[in-house]
């Protein structure tokens, strides 16, 4: 259950567009979408004068990293899903790289039960592999289905071991649960910093090549299929990455995939620069790779933006490259990049960003979203689609800074996020249209 900012109660969103489409006023009645009609034909009830704005379904992430337990001083379940809320993400799923790493029930109890205090929105523990993420030792995994887990994860590292991994699908299928595999070849992938390539050749960093990735893809793309279960890659960063996901949806395999905003905008020239604020895993890629992850996310190849927030200090990333961790936030500011990418490549469509942002994460992760219809729960986020905003960690709810849009101008701001008729966050934007 979502800590609330309050409950909307009996309102009319006056001139909201769903999905980007005609206005129309929805009424929030009992924590559902009790009505949708002609502007002014609910003129007697509060409203919030939203006349444009965007009304699309919460948001959800499939890869959020929380920290808590083990690095609280980076982010907490609380500040994570309060930036969470602050993106419009209704539901995000908690990678299981925790100290202590979430391999037990009582672990995802312990998880569950902090959520269910502190959260700003829904949190979906995802459990890890194998134990302790070592890469060895399968967990609990038929325990932990019947504890809640939908999803299955080493991410941060990858199951090198494919007999191992073959087990785990095997299990998967018969539990109808997904694998998530973050997808870096141990042996090839070495201790890399920096995409291969000449921005690597130029930094005399260690070069982490694509194939690492594709490498692990192909192979579990196969073993899956095996094994008849759901695969899902985590942060798809190549454009060999994208054409054998292509060719493994079209020869059946149920097979998903998701990308991150910062690989669908910036490129491995900015890592050159040995800024820590661009070092994460995988690295950023080629600009003919940002290219083919566009196309990708176009056509349906790939299924879903995830954010692979993962937050850290100051301190640990104001440290020479190598020394500094992997990892950027992204949760409240994964739909302004996504808008710009779109707009950018003359394909700005709401209906899209709610597919990639909201129904394919859910579908991905055995949830569901609100589809904004007469009846559907009252969860949603508003978004002004004019409103232009420098991004400015300062202004953030997450704990850490380190993200790698500072500075940047980017379109659209998420005004207020709801989950079942109850405001998660709001902005003093969206108090200003309230009329009683």
């Amino acid at each position: 259950m979502a800590k609330a900012v309050g409950p909307l109660g009996t309102v009319v969103l006056r001139g909201v567009r769903p999905l980007g489409g005609a206005p129309v006023d929805v009424v929030v009645a009992d924590g559902k979408i009790a009505e949708i009609g002609p502007v002014g034909s609910a003129a007697e009830l509060p409203c919030f004068r939203l006349d444009g704005m965007i009304l699309l379904p919460g948001f959800v992430d499939l890869h959020t990293h929380l920290r808590e337990p083990g690095a609280e001083e980076a982010e907490t379940i609380a500040s994570g899903t309060r930036a969470a809320a602050a993106g419009g993400y209704t539901d995000v799923f908690a990678m299981a790289n925790t100290d202590p790493v979430t391999d037990t029930p009582q672990r995802v109890a312990a998880i569950t039960d902090v959520a269910a205090s502190t959260a700003a929105c829904r949190v979906h523990p995802v459990a890890a592999i194998t134990r302790g993420l070592a890469g060895q030792q399968l967990t609990p995994m038929a325990d932990l289905v019947e504890h809640g887990v939908r999803m299955f994860s080493d991410d941060g590292k990858c199951v090198d071991d494919a007999a191992l991994l073959r087990e785990a699908l095997g299990i998967a299928t018969r539990h109808d649960v997904l694998i998530a595999q973050h997808a870096q070849h141990g042996q090839i992938a070495g201790d890399g910093q920096i995409n291969a390539g000449a921005a690597a050749e130029r930094t005399g960093l260690a070069p982490w090549p694509a194939v690492a990735e594709e490498t692990i893809v192909a192979r579990d793309a196969i073993l899956a299929a095996e094994a008849g279960a759901a695969l899902h890659i985590c942060h798809a960063s190549t454009a060999g990455t994208v054409e054998i996901i292509r060719w493994a949806k079209a020869q059946g395999w149920r097979v998903t995939a998701e990308v991150t905003p910062h690989h669908l905008l910036l490129t491995d020239e900015l890592a050159a620069l040995q800024d820590t604020r661009y070092k994460v895993n995988p690295p950023l890629r080629r600009h003919a790779d940002v290219v083919a992850l566009r196309k990708a996310v176009l056509d349906g190849t790939i299924d879903a933006v995830a954010t692979d927030h993962a937050p850290h200090t100051t301190a640990r990333k104001d440290q020479p490259w190598c020394s500094a961790p992997f990892g950027m936030t992204g949760l409240e500011t994964a739909l302004p990049v996504l808008a710009h990418v779109l707009t950018e490549a003359g394909a700005l469509d709401w209906v899209k960003v709610a597919e990639l942002m909201a129904f394919g994460p859910a579908r991905i992760g055995g949830i569901t979203a609100s589809a904004l219809t007469k009846g559907d729960p009252a969860t949603f986020c508003v978004v002004d689609s004019n409103a232009a905003q420098t991004v400015d960690s300062a202004q953030h709810h997450s704990s850490s800074d380190n993200t790698p849009f500072q500075g940047m101008r980017l379109p659209t701001k998420v005004i207020a996020t709801a989950i079942d008729g109850h405001l998660t966050h709001r902005t003093e934007a969206f108090e200003e249209t309230k009329q009683v």
